[in-house]
Parts: structure tokens; C-alpha cells; sequence
């Protein structure tokens, strides 16, 4: 009697998946998989790596299928396909098709260490009360970054710490500062009974960027739940930086998309009966910032490329009240997804 693969995976239980999410990501799949597939120090470790295509139209899925006959059956490398554009829809699949305690998410631009797999279940049984925590995150620039990069390294996102740290303790509780998406380690059940099946911000969808944030949307539901969020210096991913994104045309309107998704993260922390207080006080200190940021760089803005991303930035978060009441009036699309 042959058995299902998916009775398999139920019969063995994994210590940890990584998910890839990609769209069109041919570029560094090659490098991504290699990388995954050089890791150390797992060999008493159950894992497996789960690819979640959000509407490729390259040669993506041929790339993976190249790779699935060549990769060891041990360490399962499977590919689903999600029809819901967007990270958070992705991201959801995935969580919903892991079969594992420990999932660590990677973008199809993103190239762990060779440990990266053992690092990230070291810390998780070394910190038990970490329900997520992200990575060291180091640019690999086709270009070299504009002048003062530094003020915006870290929207990309580029992260680089010496010390790992709790978001979730002291100063850091106060404020909505938590890891990005990309190198992102998260425990499987407490995800599935904090954070909504549907977010409010689903992320990248296509070429589009308006809806940036679903990374820090999710993880503010499990920091309201009052578990532990942490940075941990000891994992390092590797992110391809290519030259459009230092492009103006693009660099604008992707602090535009991160600057509107601000009011739904900032109104999500927040009691009810705070929100027309905190609507004044967040628009009248956005507003400030524009003002001052004009009148500091009024005429240097066509020149100083960080300057103009970081206006960008402060007037979309202005606005942001207005687009959070219009995207939360879009109904969520119903899942159609396919293995």
C-alpha cells in the first residue's frame, strides 16, 4: 500500500521550514537554494524548505522543479502556488502548509549563511518565551548606495546590530519598532492564534508598493498578546540590493507605500477611545516634520536623494489616515490557492 506524501510529513514531524516567498524571482533562486542547501551542523535536525509562488511569470517554477530532482529527499524542498498577490497572502499559505513548530521566512533576494538554520533553532530553544525574532540583514549593493544611505538602510531593509535585543522590553516596548519580514524566525502556533487569517496590509502586490508594513502589522498582534519579540546578532542573511532599487522613481514610491501604511500600524497599538487624540497628535507631528524637512532642504530635495525619500516619507505618513479608511473599506479576496 503506497503512502500519501502528505501522510509522510504528518508521520514526521520537522524541527523547522524555510519559506521562501517569490514573484519573478529567477535572479537568485540558484543562490538562495544552493545556500539552503549547503547548511551545517543539522545533521540530528528535521527541516525542510517550502517555496510559495505569488504569480511568477518567469522561469521560476522551471528553476525549482530543476532543483527538486537533484535535492535530498531528507530535507524536503516543496512548492505551492498562492493566487493572492501579496506577502501577507503568501506569507499565510505557508504558515497554513508548514509543517513544523519553527518557520524562518526568507525573500527570493535573500541568501542566508551557511548556519543560518541552526543559529535560528539554537536561539529559539535557548529563548522560549520568543515567539519571533529577525536577522542581521548585510547589502549586496550592485551599486554603491547613494551619499547618507544610513538614514534609510534600515527601510530596505538593512539591519546590522552588534548585540542581539528584545523589542518587546523596555525602551523598545514603547515604540513600534520590531524586525522586518526578510530573515524573520516565527513559532507556527502562536502566529496561527494571534494574527488574523487577513491583514489589513497585505504587502507588495506586483509592481505595486502601497501597501508595505504587513510584516509589522502581524507582528503587533503578537506583541499585544504579550509575547517576546527579539533581534538575534547571531543570524546573518545576505540581501541583493539591484540598481533599479536606487533609482529615484522607485526609491520614491517606496517610501510613498511605507509612509501609507503608517496609521493602520500606529492606530493598531492603540485603545479605541484614544484614536481621535492620537490622529491629532500624529498628524500634527507629521506635519511638523514636512514643514521643517522643507525648510531645511528646500533646495537641495532634486539633488539629495535621501532627502527627497525621507519628505516622501513624511508627507505619505500625513496623509495615511485618509488611506487607511479607504483600504479598509476594500473587501479581503477569497483565497485561491493550489499545490
Amino acid at each position: 500500500m503506497q503512502i500519501s506524501q502528505d501522510a509522510l510529513r504528518a508521520k514526521k514531524m520537522l524541527d523547522f521550514c524555510v519559506v521562501i516567498r517569490t514573484y519573478n524571482g529567477e535572479r537568485y533562486l540558484p543562490e538562495i537554494l544552493d545556500a539552503l542547501r549547503s547548511q551545517v551542523g543539522l545533521e540530528d535536525i528535521n527541516w525542510e524548505v517550502l517555496i510559495v509562488d505569488n504569480c511568477s511569470s518567469d522561469r521560476t517554477v522551471s528553476i525549482i522543479r530543476e532543483y527538486q530532482t537533484q535535492w535530498s529527499s531528507e530535507n524536503p524542498l516543496r512548492y505551492v502556488f498562492e493566487s493572492n498577490q501579496g506577502a501577507s497572502f503568501a506569507r499565510r499559505r505557508a504558515i497554513e502548509e508548514a509543517n513544523s513548530p519553527l518557520i524562518g521566512f526568507l525573500d527570493d533576494d535573500n541568501v542566508p549563511s551557511q548556519n543560518w538554520v541552526w543559529t535560528a533553532i539554537d536561539f529559539a530553544r535557548k529563548h522560549p518565551q520568543a515567539a519571533a525574532f529577525g536577522s542581521q540583514i548585510h547589502g549586496i549593493f550592485e551599486v554603491p548606495p547613494p551619499p547618507n544611505f544610513g538614514r534609510i538602510a534600515g527601510f530596505l531593509p538593512i539591519v546590522e546590530r552588534e548585540n542581539s535585543l528584545c523589542f518587546t522590553r523596555g525602551t523598545y516596548s514603547k515604540i513600534n519598532m520590531l524586525p522586518p519580514g526578510a530573515g524573520l524566525v516565527i513559532r507556527r502556533q502562536i502566529w496561527l492564534d494571534y494574527v488574523p487569517k487577513y491583514l489589513v496590509l497585505t504587502g507588495p502586490i506586483g509592481e505595486s508598493l502601497d501597501q508595505k508594513g504587513e510584516d509589522i502589522e502581524a507582528l503587533l498582534y503578537i506583541k499585544k498578546a504579550g509575547w517576546e519579540i527579539w533581534f538575534n546578532a547571531n543570524m546573518h542573511i545576505y540581501h541583493h540590493i539591484p540598481s533599479s532599487r536606487f533609482e529615484r522613481k522607485y526609491l520614491l514610491r517606496f517610501f510613498q507605500g511605507v509612509g501609507l501604511g503608517r496609521a493602520h500600524i500606529r492606530f493598531l497599538g492603540c485603545p479605541h477611545w484614544q484614536w481621535p487624540f492620537k490622529l491629532f497628535l500624529f498628524m500634527g507631528n507629521d506635519l511638523r516634520k514636512v514643514i521643517f524637512h522643507l525648510i531645511k532642504y528646500r533646495h537641495h530635495l532634486q539633488q539629495d536623494l535621501i532627502a527627497a525619500c525621507e519628505l516622501q516619507l513624511f508627507w505619505y505618513s500625513f496623509l495615511s489616515p485618509f488611506y487607511r479608511t479607504l483600504v479598509q473599506l476594500n473587501p479581503v479576496p477569497s483565497s485561491k490557492s493550489t499545490s
